[in-house]
């Protein structure tokens, strides 16, 4: 098969680093990058053999792929685990090379096995983190997006950047040179990031559009219900605190000063022509502060939750009432008409009721997007900001969620 991209020694590139990390599926990379997993060996053997000399075309009989973490070790793993129920992966890769075992796999690549298992959840990574210390502790975990100040081409026309940054290793998914913000626009890049690299478990955003909107009874837009319904968490920043969205913040610096400043383009291809090579070198080439000198590369494996583009209706338990609000946002309950906004037009919404009589919590798939009283007549909607801990509640399963 070929390869997608204009640049193919490029995206090979891209490709052999993401394979090449512990813990890399790369069965899905090959999916996501629209090659075969046999021409996926190939590049990566002669990447190992050649560095980059050998990604360029030529004949050459291809090598065998690598297999992915051996059934042998996943059972040391979740024995350690049953001895030691609440043990993560760096105390496991600990006793591991205590009691003498080789090539034992990485924390990260551990904790994935124990996610595969059921046996860590979100609430348990995120107690495990300091709470003054504001970052993710795995790839993947949350991506950060947001827009770039928008510049003028040469052409009369404004580019507006549109930036994605993994938390935890601050890989750059994209750096996409877009005509607007619309959503529609939006969705159709994101789309094309999460078929290559798979899905986030959050996207931290602002509180602008396409992202969500700072006042009204709701915070969502269509493009997060969208995020929503492919199970992607929708996480937004503090209003008046652009703190938390530092590392971003940071990275537009860099492409200014690195890629932008001093330069104008002619066109949108012109722009991500330069957009490209850049975000290579800044993901495999740049030492990072932050990460003590190590490239982002070096802390990024790609997501094993491959894109589904779920577009069905979501199915709620047996336990919640369902509602399916019309085009004004309006539904009935218990006799009253209330709204929530228009924005949910024909998207089923779940509500629960509450340890307090009158409140619901209301859903929409597993999360929560408002809570309805009975005494006012109103859904308003909640204050989940970047530092609270999101819905546990999960709708479809009806108890509390363990393995998201």
């Amino acid at each position: 098969m070929s390869w997608k991209e204009c640049d193919p020694v490029s995206e090979r590139l891209e490709f052999v680093k993401l394979a090449s990390c512990e813990g890399a599926n790369k069965s899905a990379l090959c999916r996501r990058f629209g090659v075969s997993r046999k021409t996926g060996a190939k590049w990566l053997e002669r990447w190992k053999a050649e560095g980059e000399a050998g990604l360029h075309d030529r004949s050459r009989r291809p090598s065998r792929s690598p297999s992915r973490t051996c059934s042998e070790v996943e059972e040391l793993v979740l024995g350690v685990r049953e001895d030691h129920p609440t043990w993560g992966g760096r105390k496991i890769r600990r006793r591991l090379q205590d009691l003498g075992h080789q090539e034992v796999p990485a924390a990260s690549t551990i904790t994935t096995i124990l996610r595969r298992h059921g046996l860590i959840d979100d609430q348990s990574s995120l107690a495990s983190v300091p709470w003054q210390r504001f970052e993710r502790p795995l790839p993947n975990d949350m991506w950060q997006v947001d827009f770039k100040g928008e510049f003028a081409l040469s052409s009369g026309r404004k580019c507006y950047p549109l930036t994605i940054l993994d938390d935890h290793s601050r890989y750059s998914l994209g750096v996409r040179a877009c005509a607007n913000q619309r959503g529609p626009t939006v969705q159709r890049q994101m789309r094309q990031v999460f078929e290559k690299y798979g899905i986030p478990r959050a996207i931290y955003v602002d509180n602008g559009n396409p992202w969500g909107t700072a006042h009204g009874h709701v915070r969502q837009t269509r493009f997060s219900l969208w995020l929503m319904r492919q199970d992607i968490e929708v996480i937004h920043g503090r209003p008046y605190h652009p703190q938390g969205r530092g590392k971003l913040e940071r990275f537009h610096r860099t492409l200014k000063l690195e890629c932008l400043q001093g330069r104008q383009f002619s066109s949108f291809q012109e722009t991500q022509s330069n957009f490209d090579p850049w975000r290579t070198s800044y993901n495999h080439d740049r030492p990072h502060e932050s990460l003590e000198l190590d490239v982002p590369a070096s802390r990024y494996v790609a997501s094993e939750r491959s894109f589904q583009d779920a577009s069905g209706p979501y199915e709620y338990s047996s336990r919640f009432e369902t509602r399916r609000p019309n085009n004004g946002g309006q539904f009935k309950f218990k006799g009253s008409v209330y709204r929530i906004s228009e924005i949910f037009n024909d998207h089923p919404i779940g509500l629960s009721p509450t340890e307090t009589a009158g409140i619901w919590d209301v859903y929409y798939c597993r999360f929560l997007v408002g809570r309805l009283d009975e005494a006012t007549g109103k859904v308003s909607r909640t204050s989940r900001w970047v530092e609270s801990r999101c819905a546990r509640f999960n709708p479809a399963a009806g108890n509390s969620e363990q393995t998201k």
